[in-house]
């Protein structure tokens, strides 16, 4: 059956969209909003609130945009160490690049990026050099000294002063950047600081998604956002600010709570005033509680955003991005979920077809690999590995057969095309493996769909695999990991390897 739709986007994008020009009014017409969580493709929110539009964000500031400057801030320190973002697959500094180009394609510019603690790292250096010779506005803003305890330094020409002033025309700035840590708030605060010196009282303000502050503190939707942030150890709590100060009880995180005095008193020192922000909730611009509908089932789908963190972090754990606590950070929001690995639809069925290839191959040498997909209507298709074929492209290709209702056993892959292949990978290109991975054998069904009638039906289903749910019992290969990815599915894995060899190409 298909999922019930759970969130009202329209609701949210007109309630959202005020309260920000509500804000903006209460800061003399200038607001720097910090942009938290994913910009665009948040397809986190999308899992865990069934119906919320990955790209709401932008329907939103397409909204704005004749009122509207965009910041892009990236850490240096990411540049230099590669730092890589797991639902893309791509470093932070490409994750930048990819966002001014998916900007543009909504028509919409970005203002200047800012290299933030940026002390001349030469992978930053170079990045910074190829903005700049494509056009793009780059500022370079070095640590802030005196952060976060000495606030007569914070707020001073040493300081804020230190940094160059970003010019910016329009009322309202966005200021986002690819993942935690990336300096948003300290550019906010930095513009703020010269504003005042040039007689602008302008303001900051934060646009928030989660935790959702009027959830109660152990909602799935706000257990699931600790989840996805266990690798840098975030967790909800009640904002004791916001109790005490109106008697009402609000979910923040640990991050903002513990920077809010800090803040507040910065904010106070730039403005010369009592801050108008009792608590980091008062802060926060987030309307993302009043979309929802259906609150059974986004509960259930923040059960199963956390089962899913589960399999991711333990992937990277065995690939050694990070340690065991974070994987036994998740085990624990399981155990208070009262979920396990198996309530995830498509974890028991990918085992059964492994099993039945591991039979089937019985004294053959190899890894065995079976792979599940849950379809839009709520029936599963399996597929598993063989000499020719990996489980990922065995599991679409049986996917887009069942979808579009052709016998099992019609091939739309011509066997002798599937050999022909194999036999270039391995006397030509001289691949340890000579089984198609998804990339390839999606590719293969491209060309064979010019001629055969029956394989492009079948490739016409291809679309319909968005946001399926998949499972194997094998972290995929980089060709099936990118293929599935390019397909929208959501996919787990078992944190196993599929071959012995430490390099796979």
């Amino acid at each position: 059956m298909e999922k019930k739709t759970a969130f009202d986007n329209q609701r949210y994008l007109k309630e959202q969209t005020a309260a920000i020009l509500e804000r903006v009014r209460m800061f003399d017409n200038k607001l720097y909003l910090e942009f938290g969580g994913k910009i665009i493709f948040d397809y986190h929110a999308s899992r865990v609130l069934p119906g919320f539009d990955p790209n709401v964000k932008m329907l939103l500031l397409r909204q704005l945009m004749d009122k509207a400057d965009i910041l892009l801030c990236i850490y240096a320190g990411d540049i230099e160490r590669r730092k890589v973002r797991a639902d893309f697959g791509i470093t932070y500094d490409v994750d930048a690049l990819k966002l001014i180009d998916d900007l543009r394609d909504w028509d919409i510019e970005v203002s200047a990026v800012v290299i933030t603690r940026f002390e001349d790292q030469p992978a930053a250096r170079i990045f910074k050099n190829k903005l700049e010779r494509r056009g793009i506005k780059v500022y370079t803003h070095r640590y802030t000294k005196g952060y976060p305890t000495d606030v007569d330094l914070i707020v001073s020409d040493e300081g804020y002063g230190a940094n160059d002033y970003i010019e910016t025309d329009n009322p309202l700035v966005i200021v986002t950047g690819p993942g935690p840590g990336s300096g948003k708030l300290a550019t906010c605060l930095s513009q703020l600081y010269h504003d005042y010196k040039r007689g602008v009282r302008s303001g900051y303000a934060k646009f928030e998604t989660f935790p959702i502050w009027n959830l109660p503190l152990k909602h799935p939707v706000n257990t699931a956002y600790e989840a996805a942030t266990a690798d840098i150890k975030d967790f909800n709590m009640i904002d004791s600010f916001h109790l005490e100060a109106y008697d009402k009880t609000a979910v923040n995180y640990n991050r903002d709570m513990e920077v809010f005095p800090v803040v507040k008193r910065i904010l106070e020192k730039i403005t010369g005033a009592e801050s108008i922000y009792k608590s980091p909730t008062d802060m926060g611009v987030n309307r993302a509680g009043f979309g929802i509908v259906d609150d059974e089932a986004v509960k259930e789908a923040s059960r199963q955003e956390v089962i899913r963190r589960y399999f991711r972090f333990s992937c990277e754990h065995a690939l050694g991005f990070v340690d065991r606590d974070t994987v036994q950070r998740v085990e624990l929001l399981m155990e208070e979920l009262n979920v396990k690995p198996a309530c995830r639809k498509v974890v028991g069925p990918a085992v059964q077809a492994a099993e039945e290839a591991r039979q089937k191959g019985k004294g053959n040498e190899g890894i065995f690999c079976g792979a599940a997909i849950e379809l839009k209507n709520g029936s599963i298709v399996t597929g598993k590995n063989s000499f020719l074929m990996h489980a990922a492209s065995s599991l679409v290709l049986n996917a887009i057969k069942t979808l579009a209702e052709i016998p099992d056993k019609i091939h739309i892959l011509s066997p002798e095309t599937i050999k022909s292949i194999a036999s270039l990978k391995e006397q030509v290109l001289r691949s340890k493996t000579i089984s198609l991975d998804l990339e390839e054998a999606l590719i293969t069904l491209s060309i064979s769909a010019a001629a055969n009638p029956t394989a492009q039906l079948a490739m016409e289903k291809l679309k319909e695999l968005q946001g399926c749910e998949v499972h194997m019992t094998h972290m995929p290969t980089p060709g099936d990991e990118a293929g599935l990815r390019k397909l929208g599915v959501n996919l787990t894995s078992e944190q196993k390897f599929l071959s012995k060899n430490l390099f796979i190409a």
